[in-house]
C-alpha cells in the first residue's frame, strides 16, 4: 500500500493500534477541508502496531483531545513537504466538553447548558474526575 507524503499538514504517529477511528470522529476530522489518510494495524518496532493519520491540508487541531485520547502519540507538523516540529503530547490537566460525567446525580446531568469539566487526578492512571461530583473517568 502507498500513501503519498504530504506538503502541509499534520501526521499524527505511534496511535495505539484500535484508535485512529476514535481520534478521528473525537477530533471531527470527517470536517476536515483538507485529505485524511487513516492507516491501522501498521507494523510497529516498539509496540507491534500502530494506527497513523495523516492530515494534508491541516494545521491546527485540538491538542488537548489528542493528548486525551493517545497520550503517548507523536505529532508530526509538516510544511513544504518537510518536518518543522515534532510534538509529544502530555495528559491535559483539565478536559472541558469531551467526556461526559456518567453519575446520574451529578448537576451536569439536569442542567442543560453546563460544561462538563474533568481534572486530572492521576496521571500516571490517566484518571479524570468531575469537578462538580468528583466521579472518576478513567
Amino acid at each position: 500500500m502507498k500513501i503519498d507524503s504530504i506538503q502541509n499538514g499534520i501526521v499524527i504517529d505511534h496511535i495505539p493500534a484500535g484508535k485512529a477511528m476514535q481520534v478521528y470522529q473525537y477530533l471531527k476530522l470527517d470536517e476536515a477541508e483538507g485529505s485524511v489518510a487513516l492507516l491501522q494495524n501498521v507494523p510497529s518496532r516498539k509496540h507491534g502496531k500502530k494506527d497513523i493519520i495523516k492530515l494534508d491540508g491541516v494545521t491546527e487541531l485540538d491538542w488537548n483531545i489528542l493528548a486525551f485520547l493517545a497520550p503517548d502519540c507523536t505529532v508530526n507538523v509538516i510544511a513544504d513537504g518537510n518536518t518543522v516540529e515534532k510534538k509529544h503530547l502530555k495528559l491535559p490537566e483539565t478536559l472541558t466538553d469531551v467526556i461526559v460525567c456518567k453519575n446520574p446525580r451529578c448537576i451536569t446531568t439536569v442542567e442543560p447548558g453546563l460544561h462538563h469539566i474533568f481534572k486530572l487526578a492521576n496521571r500516571e492512571t490517566g484518571v479524570y474526575r468531575c469537578v462538580y461530583c468528583e466521579s472518576a473517568h478513567n
